[in-house]
């Protein structure tokens, strides 16, 4: 008999690990052995379980998904991480997928899609839906974004800068110095041709990050 694939579910909401749970079990060929509830936790608990594929969102209390990613693919390279997130934005997968991702599901799409990132991930082959990889061929072919010259870490600043965090609250939820996030900070003015935080969050409504 074939051995199920293992999955751990990392998202910050209680009801949503229980339907994906009951969702992915139907299958025979998947078997949930753990959950975690924010990206630290989904950190620390990767290497005690060690599964063969990792499901999680990106918008997460503390760290975030995207930070516990890039943190997961630099300890573990060979992690195997399929990104599922309310966010269907282009940029989102575009960055996610640059920091170590298999794939990216939107929370919207069909089931089978989740089921077919699974799959498709525990045989390491990546995984987007028609409609996703569509839309980050046409922002590909249509404009410079941006965003796209940043690196993981600096994603993440900018994200938490666009929602209103000060640099000490940064600080906090990173855990990372004070000086460092003033660092990126003045790194992200260069790189994406900004003076101001008001350019900092119209650019971010632009590329679908946040709501205006």
């Amino acid at each position: 008999m074939k051995t199920p694939i293992s999955v751990m579910l990392a998202d910050d909401h209680a009801v949503v690990r229980s339907g994906l749970r009951r969702l992915l079990e139907q299958n025979d060929n998947i078997k949930v052995v753990a959950e975690a509830e924010s990206g630290k936790q989904a950190y620390h608990l990767f290497g005690d379980t060690t599964p063969d594929v990792l499901v999680m969102d990106i918008s997460m209390p503390g760290i975030g998904g995207l930070e516990a990613l890039r943190r997961i693919i630099h300890r573990y390279n060979s992690a195997k991480v399929v990104i599922f997130s309310m966010h269907e934005s282009a940029t989102f997968a575009v960055q996610a997928l640059t920091s170590g991702a298999i794939s990216y599901v939107a929370k919207s799409s069909e089931a089978q899609d989740l089921i077919q990132a699974i799959v498709s991930a525990a045989e390491g082959i990546s995984y987007l839906n028609p409609i996703l990889s569509e839309k980050i061929d046409l922002q590909t072919l249509s404009e410079k974004n941006p965003i796209q010259k940043l690196t993981s870490r600096e994603f993440g600043i900018f994200r938490l800068l666009a929602e209103g965090k000060t640099v000490d609250n940064i600080s906090t939820l990173l855990n990372i110095g004070k000086k460092t996030v003033a660092n990126h900070q003045t790194i992200l003015k260069q790189k994406l041709g900004i003076t101001s935080p008001v350019e900092l969050v119209r650019l971010a409504i632009k590329h679908g990050l946040i709501e205006s």
